[in-house]
């Protein structure tokens, strides 16, 4: 059994099965091994049996099945990478030379360790609770996060109850309330409603769409469950108005019988086993802080896909996975950039010299920061080299004919870098722009973004 890897990547989900791709393509002499704590690789994918994903990697509309198939078909195609399946980590320490050291179990191996370069963290997200939500009452059974719900029926072939209310519009309540609707309809079951803490959906508009109003389903905004009733099992839950505070509005409370619970409250990014490295985290994202690289800032671990941040499209996990492989390979192979100056970076890049010098002027990394406007944006630093970057952020609030700004903040002043408008953002559909970091002048000390109202000139041009 090897007991060296240049690249450990953990979790074979989308973004690591990408992540691992991305690396035996571009440095074949590189041995890489995969690690996945399931039976089967493909993460979330298998259990998606909707269409809707590979629209922008494979230009065609996938399952989830069928797009994890796609990527198991590629991988099995590169001699370089080893999948470990049924494997768990237990512990990961970062050696004096700036390797890792990572300790495994599985049923095959027992407890064994496994070095390595360079380690790509693509461990996904885990889904928030009844407790992390802290709804009152009973603690009866038939209360489902959607993902329990989801494998339950499509994984197991079992369904979780009958009568069903759904909490958060997430979009894999959304896609729940749908598929619950269809898997009961013969028995008589039925979705109550959807109910919704905001004032504004949780999800991508085309799932309200497509998941709800297709169906008949009613979604309640501004309304929680505030508390469950039921002995042994789920026999109803109350529900409560509330207002622009979140505050619940008494007078409001309606009891609704039901038997089965499903929570849609929201994703958190899983990096709990990044704690004994401690890699500086984002108090927006609550993943790793990274460059465009995908690095954080322990140098050659990498984080990408749902652990960095929740994304809202698949395509975009395996694009950031795809990223951190690209960079954790060059690592490997030794023409990374990772740990040059900025003068190191320019020059290894095909620019015209008078930009190189003006690279040449900044650090190696360039903090971003992001004003209230947005509800996030990553990565949270850049790397001025010449290249482009891709850059993901979300509107705090819905907003029509919005303009995204980034500027490069000098000594001596502030230069725009990017100016975009948008019809329309809304918190739920991330966005994706393209940073050239050749326009980046020289003695950056920061970039700011920053999202404002189109001047009424433009909105009127865009009406017309």
């Amino acid at each position: 059994m090897k007991r060296f890897y240049d690249i450990i990547v953990i979790g074979a989900g989308p973004a690591g099965m990408a992540a691992a791709l991305a690396a035996a393509e571009k440095a074949p002499q590189c041995s890489i091994a995969l690690i996945e704590r399931e039976e089967h690789i493909g993460g979330i994918l298998k259990q998606c049996i909707h269409d809707g994903f590979g629209l922008i990697r494979f230009k065609e509309r996938l399952t989830g099945p069928e797009y994890a198939w796609r990527y198991r078909d590629m991988l099995a195609q590169h001699s370089n990478i080893d999948i470990f399946v049924s494997t768990f980590v237990i512990r990961i320490v970062q050696q004096n030379g700036g390797s890792f050291e990572l300790t495994f179990t599985n049923p095959q191996n027992g407890i064994f360790t496994l070095s390595c370069t360079a380690l790509i963290s693509a461990t996904g997200c885990r889904e928030r609770t009844d407790r992390q939500v802290f709804i009152h009452g009973d603690r009866p059974s038939g209360v489902f996060t959607a993902g329990q719900a989801q494998a339950f029926i499509n994984l197991k072939g079992y369904l979780p109850g009958k009568r069903f209310v759904i909490l958060g519009s997430g979009d894999i309540g959304l896609i729940m309330a749908r598929r619950l609707t269809l898997e009961t309809a013969h028995i008589g079951g039925s979705v109550e409603g959807v109910y919704e803490v905001k004032s504004e959906p949780s999800g991508l508009t085309r799932n309200i769409v497509q998941c709800l109003e297709d169906y008949g389903i009613p979604l309640h905004l501004s309304t929680t469950v505030s508390a469950l009733h039921g002995a042994g099992r789920l026999e109803g839950v109350t529900v409560t108005q509330v207002d622009g505070r979140m505050q619940p509005v008494a007078g409001t409370e309606r009891y609704i019988p039901c038997d089965t619970l499903i929570l849609s409250v929201g994703l958190i990014p899983e990096n709990d086993i990044l704690d004994s490295l401690a890699p500086k985290m984002d108090t927006r994202t609550k993943g790793p802080q990274v460059n465009q690289y995908m690095e954080t800032t322990v140098p050659g671990l990498f984080s990408c896909g749902n652990a960095l941040h929740v994304n809202d499209l698949v395509d975009y996990v395996s694009e950031s996975g795809s990223i951190a492989g690209e960079q954790a390979a060059l690592l490997c192979s030794g023409t990374a950039f990772e740990g040059n100056t900025a003068s190191e970076r320019a020059a290894a890049t095909e620019i015209q010299p008078a930009a190189q010098a003006e690279l040449c002027k900044n650090p190696a990394e360039i903090p971003i920061y992001a004003d209230k406007t947005l509800l996030y944006q990553t990565p949270a630093r850049i790397a001025p080299d010449g290249k482009q970057a891709v850059l993901y952020f979300r509107s705090a609030a819905q907003r029509e004919q919005a303009v995204l700004t980034i500027r490069a903040e000098t000594k001596t002043g502030s230069k725009t870098l990017f100016k975009k408008t948008y019809r329309s953002l809304k918190p739920p559909e991330m966005e994706r722009i393209i940073v050239d970091t050749a326009s980046i002048p020289a003695y950056t000390q920061q970039l700011s973004v920053s999202l404002t109202d189109a001047e009424p000139a433009h909105q009127a041009k865009e009406a017309e």
